[in-house]
């Protein structure tokens, strides 16, 4: 959510059940382009948007989400799960990468339409009551906030918690920096007898308004060495398979493009480091800007 994005917020009934607060925003039309929905690995399955991942795990027992996209996203999303033959009652537990509207905005209409429960950080639980995002945000903007359609009742994670639906079991990895309170969720899933570790990765770029510094500015903390720890654990997670909060810094499509019966390009165990490691380099490339920015100012 960069600082242009938000232009207008104006109410769009995609239907009766899921009517939202649509958000719109330079990027919110292509992002919210709608695309078929497709096998993942197992049962594990991309049922969001082109510009905006949402990824359904499923069991006999009752199945689990993770993210919302835009407020607008809702109706998409849930005519995906019902394309591939499920159900949105079924959904039992929805999980979210960091609480923005561009990840977060549908969460409300498909809680309302599943019933489900909604977990997040105890930072990203509050931004969800609130329905907006808070000075302590790097992208908060007073004059342009964008709101989230609010969820009232949402279950706190803490650092390493898992949560069941079933026989699924969702572990959280705190991961502030793009958010105060983002979560990079991993999961086990399996087919054919064999079971991988997949992680859906909360979004790793430090993006911000003009004037935030990640190394610290008037009236709040340096944050770079918290941000640099969550590139750094993403890294090291088990991972077989990753799908980031934006499809295209995974290549989800092009991957399930070249998918066949006898290979399939997701699976990739060096995945979460080459995710990490270019979010790494342009952090630092960031840093430095900050630096060059800071000298400038004080003439250092």
């Amino acid at each position: 959510m960069r600082k242009s994005l938000i232009t207008a917020a104006f109410l769009l009934a995609a239907n009766n059940a899921l009517a939202q607060d649509a958000i719109n925003c330079t990027s919110c039309a292509e992002w919210n382009k709608p695309v078929a929905p497709f096998n993942i690995y197992g049962n594990a399955y991309y049922v969001g948007t082109e510009g905006l991942s949402s990824v359904l795990v499923t069991s006999p027992q009752g199945h689990v989400l993770l993210d919302g996209a835009l407020p607008q996203s809702a109706p998409l999303i849930q005519k995906n799960i019902e394309a591939l033959g499920f159900k949105m009652k079924d959904v039992k537990l929805i999980l979210n990468s960091h609480a923005h509207f561009d990840h977060a905005g549908g969460i409300a209409a498909l809680q309302k339409a599943s019933g489900a429960t909604v977990a997040h950080t105890a930072h990203g639980a509050q931004v969800l009551r609130d329905g907006t995002p808070g000075p302590d945000d790097p992208q908060y903007d007073p004059k342009e906030r964008a709101y989230i359609p609010k969820v009232a009742q949402v279950k706190e994670v803490k650092d390493g918690e898992t949560l069941s639906v079933g026989p699924l079991r969702f572990t959280a990895h705190t991961t502030p920096g793009h958010t105060p309170g983002g979560i990079t969720w991993t999961w086990q899933s399996c087919e054919g007898g064999k079971c991988l570790d997949m992680v859906y990765a909360d979004s790793l770029t430090m993006i911000s308004t003009d004037g935030f510094y990640y190394t610290g500015g008037p009236g709040y903390p340096d944050r770079s060495a918290s941000a640099k720890a969550s590139i750094a654990k993403v890294a090291a997670l088990k991972c077989d398979i990753v799908i980031a909060a934006h499809p295209s810094a995974t290549d989800a499509f092009g991957k399930a493009a070249a998918k066949t019966a006898q290979s399939n390009p997701f699976i990739d165990p060096e995945g979460c480091r080459k995710l990490a490691a270019g979010a790494a380099q342009k952090f630092e490339e960031r840093l430095q800007r900050e630096r060059d920015e800071k000298a400038k100012a004080t003439g250092r």
